[in-house]
């Protein structure tokens, strides 16, 4: 009777192992770094034989910093997929990034994600001059996590309550902030501005007292606070046509050419931060007012970046 259970249960034991179809029961993506297709929006990480893909509209990943606590959430769908693979060969980039992909290695596994979350935490990568102290947005990072994904598998379905995904990054062209340093202002609205073809900064509602005709005494410059209506500091950025003169000095801001970026000032805090700083020179008749701007940052939607200790807006030219 002994030898009859023990051939039952050697029996059991190798009834229960793999019959060599791999089947993976855990996804770990976690030390892997994230690539993507430019072509079809498939962002994906590979491992060995393995791959995660993602594919879901680029318009997903926006250029604007999400709320803390609040990350984008998108269904996961036929339109947002994911999809988790297993190969029977090593894999490569080209396997999901060319039009016609190699004929080998092939799928041997595939779970595909029915239900759940895609959460997308979005931040701006910055870097900082360390002479100026300015900073430059150079791109943004996404991270992604799925939340409650349910995957369909050969033999039923696997779920997660969370599954970190990991990041995504992708660089942007940073604002460039060409201009030279010759201002002009507006005869009726003393708006001051300056701009090239793509780019301007106007300096609306200035304060009377800050452009004078009178020397201003050795480093003893006029001062004011940068506001949300007073001394309101406005950078725009344009697509789709040239800015020209005729854009400024207007009862209402023109629709063209388009802005595609508009980041306004802070208000400023005395002796903190957000503080204009006129100095004006005379030669013969003519004054020149040299505009300085300590400690500026800009904001649009939850985004921000910072001119640095001091940046020079340039010199205004008034005549008596």
């Amino acid at each position: 009777m002994k030898r009859v259970l023990c051939g039952l249960i050697i029996a059991l034991l190798f009834n229960s192992c793999d019959d060599g179809n791999l089947t993976q029961e855990v996804i770990s993506f976690d030390t892997v770094t994230t690539q993507s297709c430019s072509t079809n929006n498939i962002i994906y990480k590979i491992k060995g034989q393995e791959a995660l893909l993602i594919q879901i509209p680029s318009s997903s990943f926006t250029n604007e910093p999400t709320p803390v606590g609040t990350p984008t959430v998108i269904d996961i769908n036929s339109t947002n997929r994911v999809v988790y693979r297993f190969y029977n060969g090593t894999i490569s980039s080209s396997m999901f990034c060319e039009t016609i992909p190699p004929s080998t290695p092939t799928v041997t596994d595939e779970w595909i994600a029915t239900a759940g979350k895609i959460q997308i935490t979005t931040t701006a990568i910055k870097t900082t001059n360390a002479t100026t102290g300015r900073t430059s947005i150079t791109g943004y990072n996404h991270n992604i996590v799925f939340k409650n994904i349910t995957f369909a598998k050969q033999n039923g379905t696997q779920v997660y309550e969370t599954f970190a995904f990991g990041d995504y990054s992708r660089t942007i062209t940073p604002l460039v902030f060409g201009f030279d340093e010759t201002l002009e202002q507006c005869p009726t609205s003393k708006q001051i501005y300056n701009y090239n073809s793509g780019e301007a900064v106007t300096l609306d509602n200035i304060d009377t007292n800050l452009i004078q005709n009178q020397i201003t005494p050795l480093n003893t410059p006029r001062t004011a606070l940068l506001g949300t209506t007073n001394n309101k500091l406005v950078y725009r950025l344009f697509t789709n046509g040239v800015v020209t003169p005729n854009y400024f000095c207007n009862a209402t801001i023109p629709t063209v050419p388009a802005i595609s970026q508009e980041w306004i000032a802070e208000a400023g805090v005395a002796n903190v931060k957000g503080i204009i700083e006129v100095t004006t020179t005379n030669v013969l008749n003519s004054y020149t007012h040299h505009i300085v701007l300590k400690k500026v940052t800009f904001v649009k939607g939850n985004n921000n970046f910072t001119l640095g200790d001091s940046y020079v807006l340039g010199d205004l030219i008034t005549t008596n």
